[in-house]
């Protein structure tokens, strides 16, 4: 596990160093600037022409240490000043004013004239950018972006992209590589961020105190040894022991997404699991799972015998430990009844997925029914639906989407995109770096669903369950890239997949 913090959370930290501990600034300055100056040396030769292009603030003043420290290693290095001189912090001043008396070659952007670089390091905003990039730093920007031979190192955070959303912020400049200073910033992790920062390299400068800090989110995302965390199988275990998922799923047209999410669940380790689904549905996913235990009932049912269907819908909750209700359900009048009577009716976790969200979305006044043993699973174009949002407006700003639901309902929201947000309803974050653009494919959701509800079935809490399936998910689908390529992952290939990942399991405890 790995924290990530926002650009507020990570000022308050510095200050903290600095106010509280007596750190001097220049200290975690000069370790900061090392670190660059390190990365850089990976990739560039003494004879490289190498440009520090350095802003005003703090991280235009890491930008000259770090030209200073290559400077002394022996590496040919021009410093190009941005921005308005008067306006420099303390800091700034301090390092320019030691280059100079090195005789470093330093130039102002106004008077520049471009040439041809190898390495450029880009030191003009760091984590308290919060408006669009305009003026001389644009123009700098625009200009330096042509040098498309050179390989750019970001000094923290890639100027332009915002530090806790990973939006850009008017324009960004596109880096190989970034080393940022003592955690990753939220930025480097969410898109588009992700996709301009390259190669992150997180660097210890010596700062304490993340514990004490306050201000701004902190998130956390898993690594391969998480897969530790997986629910032991004792060896004197049955199958009542791992729990039983009921998938409330499937319409006379979409048995897929039923059998999917079972086949998930099952994988994932549940002991049981049950499908109740439309009768018509009975005889392909007999075929398809053998395994898996059915319960069918006739939508007609509903409305000829309600009394029945209670009993029937109230039974099967009875029956389980965990249920996924809206797979392939359709938006059909009857559906609405469906999704009412399971939230009235279940007193275990739900996860709520597809058109169980989509019902209701139409009619929001099911929302009356949401226990703090619901997980929502929606996509952008779902959540735009829930909260009357546009796209566009819930990925500028996945967490505090996600944030602003779950405490509204007081419910755990997983907000799936590139990176998949999950926000609890106490406000703990987490944010999902495995995963890969070949698992879009229709019934990957499905797959995710069935995958929290085998972990929950088997004792893990809401929160964790969800966090750590979603984790194994992403894990499932790199190890389908690696076997037959983006373009040829399917649903399937994901929930087939989740049965190897004991394996990374038993690679992580070893």
């Amino acid at each position: 596990m790995r924290y990530l913090v926002s650009g507020s959370r990570m000022k308050e930290m510095d200050t903290y160093a600095i106010q509280t501990i007596g750190i001097p600034s220049m200290v975690l300055m000069e370790r900061a600037a090392l670190a660059v100056a390190e990365e850089t040396q990976k990739i560039a030769k003494k004879s490289d022409r190498i440009w520090a292009v350095c802003g005003i603030g703090n991280n235009g003043a890491d930008g000259l240490a770090a030209a200073r420290i290559l400077t002394l290693r022996g590496y040919r290095v021009t410093i190009l000043l941005v921005g308005n001189a008067d306006h420099g912090t303390p800091e700034y001043h301090a390092q320019a004013e030691i280059a100079e008396k090195l005789e470093i070659p330093m130039v102002e952007f106004c008077d520049f004239i471009p040439g041809t670089a190898d390495v450029i390091l880009d030191a003009l905003f760091g984590v308290g950018l919060s408006g669009a990039i305009v003026g001389e730093y644009r123009t700098a920007i625009e200009l330096l972006q042509k040098q498309t031979s050179a390989s750019v190192i970001a000094v923290d955070l890639p100027s332009g992209i915002h530090s806790d959303t990973g939006q850009v912020m008017g324009i960004a400049w596109q880096a190989d590589r970034t080393v940022t200073f003592g955690y990753e910033k939220l930025g480097t992790v969410l898109y588009p961020g992700r996709s301009y920062a390259g190669k992150v390299v997180v660097a210890d400068i010596g700062l304490p105190g993340r514990e004490f800090a306050t201000a701004g989110d902190e998130a956390y995302t898993y690594e391969l040894c998480d897969c530790k965390r997986m629910p032991d199988r004792s060896a004197e275990a049955h199958k009542g022991s791992f729990g039983k998922v009921l998938v409330v799923a499937g319409s006379e047209v979409m048995s897929g997404a039923a059998y999917l999410s079972a086949l998930a669940a099952y994988r994932m380790g549940a002991g049981l699991v049950k499908i109740l689904t439309v009768e018509a549905n009975r005889s392909i996913l007999l075929q398809q799972l053998p395994e898996v235990l059915l319960e069918t009932y006739k939508p007609q049912m509903i409305l000829e015998d309600p009394e029945e269907f209670h009993r029937l819908v109230a039974q099967e909750c009875d029956w389980a430990s965990v249920i996924v209700l809206g797979p392939g359900l359709s938006t059909k009048p009857y559906v609405e009844t469906l999704v009412q009577e399971v939230l009235v009716n279940a007193y275990v976790p739900i996860i709520l997925d597809a058109d169980a969200l989509n019902l209701i979305a139409q009619h929001p006044e099911l929302t009356q029914y949401y226990t703090d043993n619901i997980i929502i699973t929606p996509h952008p174009g779902e959540m735009a639906r829930l909260t009357g949002k546009t796209i566009s407006e819930i990925r500028e700003n996945l967490i505090g989407t996600a944030r602003d639901y779950a405490s509204l309902y007081g419910v755990t929201c997983v907000l799936k995109d590139a990176v998949t947000v999950v926000v609890g309803r106490e406000g703990q974050i987490y944010l999902n770096t495995s995963g890969n653009s070949g698992m879009a494919k229709g019934g990957s959701g499905d797959v995710l669903t069935g995958a929290i509800a085998g972990l929950l079935a088997q004792g893990e809490e809401n929160w964790d369950g969800a966090v750590l399936g979603i984790y194994l998910h992403g894990l499932a689908g790199d190890r389908c890239l690696k076997h037959m390529g983006a373009q040829g992952i399917l649903a399937h290939d994901l929930a087939e997949a989740l049965g190897t990942i004991e394996k990374n399991r038993m690679e992580a405890e070893s």
